[in-house]
């Protein structure tokens, strides 16, 4: 949906202009690619960065910057739970906050030492050339805090794809008060 979206953005008609082949396993798409199967691919890290280094794609556009600050993870809690359990949100919502102080007050090369546990199958180097990547990109935001404009986005995009078909409130949606505090506003 998101890459639709950038296409229609620039011009392009996802339908009429080109075939996006959506019935590849996710798993497979970059093997599918590197075999053969389409002109561009979609990938997630490290797909994209091993096709990089086996010599069969590169890494033309980044989805993320092109389409600009989609909530692709969001935490969800019921509002049951929240309000029996604030200080689990709150702790939750710090660590999270904690993560991405380190990511933005630390060169790729230190945060890939210390992801590098958590990728195994991984070597240090390609973790640390995805990172770069990311970095290089301002991936990572400086705060947890969901903001409507992302929101709209994200509604824009769903709605543009066909998914949607009515709007919700931001206001019913999202509570940023865990965000604001560990934020600090």
């Amino acid at each position: 949906m998101v890459l639709e979206y950038i296409l229609k953005k620039n011009g392009v008609d996802p339908k009429k202009d080109l075939t996006i082949v959506q019935n590849i396993d996710f798993g497979l798409t970059a093997q599918a690619f590197a075999a053969g199967t389409g002109d561009y691919t979609v990938e997630f890290e490290p797909g994209a960065t091993a096709l990089e280094k086996e010599g069969t794609g590169k890494v033309v556009a980044s989805l993320g910057v092109e389409s600009g600050k989609v909530p692709y993870t969001a935490y969800s809690a019921k509002k049951s739970y929240i309000e029996k359990h604030p200080d689990i949100i709150q702790k939750f919502t710090n660590a999270i906050q904690k993560g991405l102080n380190y990511v933005n007050s630390h060169k790729p090369e230190e945060i890939a030492k210390v992801i590098a546990p958590q990728f195994k199958e991984t070597d240090l180097d390609t973790i640390t050339k995805i990172v770069t990547r990311y970095y290089d990109q301002n991936t990572w935001k400086d705060n947890t805090i969901f903001e409507e404009d992302s929101f709209t986005l994200l509604q824009d995009i769903l709605e543009d794809a066909g998914v949607l078909s009515n709007r919700a409130p931001y206001k019913d949606l999202v509570n940023t008060e865990y965000a604001n505090k560990a934020y600090g506003k």
